[in-house]
């Protein structure tokens, strides 16, 4: 499909958003998306998705402050930050209460965007994202992941080969020397930080739109979580797994997440 660049600002943060809507385009009825993807993940992660669910809506995805093309290194990377931007993006854009699908670190920030500011947002889609605290080891473990990668890639072949993922390859920037990622390792340790802290049911508890838990079989969501999630649920919310895949659900099947996604948005108010 053939994206639109647009660029919103807040707190002179620079956020880069992929835009399938353009001027003198119809739109088409359909509810419009917000697609946020995962700590150290990028936009273009939802390309498939955003095919598949841009005909007769606006579907945008956001390079999240710290990630992709946006604000390299923001001083700011709390929760917070993040929930301000998505704010800021569905203002600037003119975004009629989209509904939030989001990918991990991005499902909780569609939480707790949800959560904040119920008036904006009409459903939430969280794929393999929950209201638990993170595990206390977590910043170790992604700071130890991103030491493990052997940069700078000579090549996107050996990218891909090496992550495993044409889209987390299609993330990376060249250089002179070889392919590098888009986003700072300490940055991504501290963005993960915060979720590390405390528990977050008291912000699922106050999301009071239509909700969908999207878990891939072999994710990282405990299913007691998931569970807990649906018992403390304040607004009408389902559960669906989706066979062989892992935390990267929309990588792995796109077409399932497409149909689920799909079905959600047919059946919202």
């Amino acid at each position: 499909m053939m994206w639109t660049e647009r660029t919103v600002t807040r707190d002179d943060v620079r956020l880069n958003c992929l835009d399938s809507g353009s001027p003198g385009t119809p739109l088409g009825p359909g509810t419009p998306v917000v697609l946020l993807h995962g700590l150290a993940g990028h936009a273009g992660e939802w390309d498939a998705l955003a095919a598949a669910l841009a005909p007769g809506r606006r579907v945008v995805a956001v390079d999240q402050r710290g990630h992709g093309a946006s604000e390299r290194r923001p001083a700011d990377v709390s929760r917070a930050a993040y929930v301000a931007d998505v704010v800021a993006v569905i203002a600037q854009l003119g975004l009629d209460r989209p509904v939030l699908v989001g990918q991990s670190l991005g499902g909780h920030t569609a939480m707790l965007t949800a959560a904040a500011h119920p008036d904006l947002v009409r459903g939430v889609v969280l794929v393999e994202a929950g209201a638990a605290a993170a595990d206390p080891g977590t910043p170790q473990e992604i700071g130890d992941l991103l030491d493990s990668w052997p940069l700078p890639f000579p090549s996107l072949a050996a990218a891909r080969e090496f992550l495993g993922s044409d889209a987390w390859a299609a993330g990376l920037e060249q250089r002179p020397d070889g392919w590098y990622p888009r986003f700072d390792r300490d940055v991504m340790v501290c963005a993960i930080t915060e979720n590390t802290t405390r528990a977050w049911w008291p912000e699922w508890e106050r999301v009071t739109c239509p909700t969908l838990l999207v878990l891939g079989e072999r994710g990282i969501i405990p299913p007691a979580e998931s569970t807990r999630m649906l018992r403390r649920a304040s607004a009408p919310t389902t559960a669906a797994s989706v066979p062989a895949t892992g935390h990267d659900v929309h990588l792995d099947d796109p077409t399932a997440l497409h149909a689920l996604v799909s079905t959600f948005l047919e059946t919202l108010p």
